[in-house]
């Protein structure tokens, strides 16, 4: 069989769709395929590229292995056989990112990076909150929103990305101004083989910058080596670090602004906002602005997103918290509460650890669970209630709450064993919320 196709995407969906646009535009027409019989996106593939051909279903290793670039969306392992069959034979893989990287060497614009297990969509988008505010021209996506490749087509003179560690496993020469890692905990282990290699696809981003932030608080977003290093963290701060000191935000000896006055809620949400003002430092935003955006800057949906507050109960939507690590930052960002929090987790587990959660689980008073690995959390603490349903879930946290109460949807898990999404699950939340009685 004579290949006909230099260049194969692996994966459709938003990001496979970039990848062909770019690609068409240079003049390439690639091949498509993609594991799912109707994977997302093959409505405009076939409307929009009526030349590009699609295979669905699975991956034919004839292309594949007489390729010369194949393309590969974050969602499939480099490991899977057919892409390792690849590999052996010497034909380059690599991802949207890089092929962003590639585009841009020669322009050389500002680029800051972001990855970590939790937080970075925050961030992300607070970084680009506060480049917008001091009147740059900036752009923002990646593993949020728009994909990189869909970026070139704005006249931006910064790029913002977000980073997963699915796209850094395949991103070599991403040449950032600045890039951070916020924390490493434990995720995607039905993916990595342990922590070590989970930890270590985080920080190729480190070995593509010229500047790193890491995060004081742990240990694990530590370079490994010397670098042009500065870090954030909730302590106070010493030399040019980033930290807080008597409520107050300081960049060294310089106060920022008084903890009081920012708008995020909780203590994780405070090492996201020194995160932000120290990756913009960098590229020279004033502190003044840094101040403004902290003071109006609520959060995104789905993170630690007050949805509605009954009866003097507070209801609080995480259902990003897809991981063990951002229901645990969760629970200690609460832990000055001074009311009880009544917690709502459980879902799909990807083969995590919940152990981390159990000493957290001591500040819940009531902990509800649900979907596939409910039952594992619930065995972390005596007393646990097993439902079926955001519905019940709901219902039965309305019922234990009284005014002051804190009812906090954060699940520690995936959602995908009972919605489309971990937007649809808080969404059910907050429509589950919305129906209750009470003021």
């Amino acid at each position: 069989m004579q290949n006909q196709y230099s260049h194969i995407v692996l994966g459709l969906g938003a990001t496979g769709l970039s990848v062909v646009r770019y690609l068409c535009e240079k003049g390439i027409t690639p091949l498509v395929m993609d594991s799912r019989r109707q994977p997302p996106g093959a409505d405009t593939l076939a409307t929009s590229f009526p030349e590009v051909q699609l295979i669905a279903s699975g991956f034919d290793c004839r292309y594949l292995v007489q390729a010369t670039q194949i393309i590969i969306s974050p969602g499939i392992a480099i490991d899977t056989p057919e892409v390792r069959a690849a590999l052996d034979m010497g034909i380059e893989v690599i991802g949207d990112v890089e092929l962003f990287a590639r585009e841009i060497a020669d322009r050389k614009p500002c680029v800051i990076g972001i990855a970590g297990s939790n937080g970075k969509s925050t961030v992300t988008t607070l970084v680009g909150e506060m480049l917008r505010e001091a009147g740059m021209a900036v752009a923002v996506g990646g593993n949020i929103g728009i994909p990189a490749l869909d970026l070139l087509s704005k006249n931006a003179e910064i790029f913002v990305l977000e980073l997963s560690s699915f796209q850094l496993e395949t991103t070599h020469s991403l040449n950032c101004v600045v890039s951070t890692c916020l924390n490493v905990t434990e995720d995607h282990m039905d993916r990595y083989s342990d922590m070590d290699a989970y930890r270590n696809a985080k920080l190729r981003l480190y070995h593509q910058s010229r500047a790193v932030l890491f995060n004081r608080d742990d240990a694990l977003t530590m370079p490994t080596e010397p670098m042009n290093q500065n870090s954030f963290g909730l302590a106070s701060p010493e030399g040019d670090e980033w930290g807080i000191s008597d409520s107050k935000i300081y960049h060294g000896h310089s106060e920022i602004m008084p903890i009081t006055e920012v708008s995020l809620i909780g203590s994780h949400n405070h090492a996201n906002l020194l995160a932000a003002m120290a990756l913009v430092d960098v590229v020279g935003v004033d502190k003044q602005v840094m101040a403004k955006v902290a003071r109006t800057f609520t959060g995104l949906s789905h993170r630690c997103e007050v949805v509605g507050i009954k009866a003097g109960v507070t209801y609080v939507n995480d259902s990003k918290a897809t991981n063990v690590g951002a229901t645990v930052a969760a629970l200690e960002g609460l832990s000055d509460h001074l009311g009880d929090i009544i917690l709502i987790a459980g879902g799909d587990g990807k083969g995590a650890d919940f152990g981390p959660l159990v000493e957290p689980l001591t500040k819940v008073t009531h902990l509800i669970t649900l979907g596939r690995d409910g039952n594992k959390i619930a065995a972390l603490k005596a007393g646990a209630i097993k439902v079926d349903s955001m519905a019940a879930a709901v219902a039965k946290a309305a019922g234990l709450a009284t005014s002051g109460d804190i009812v906090l949807l954060s699940p520690a898990c995936a959602s995908l064993d009972m919605y489309s999404n971990f937007m649809a699950r808080g969404d059910d939340f907050r429509s589950q919320v919305e129906q209750l009685d009470g003021e």
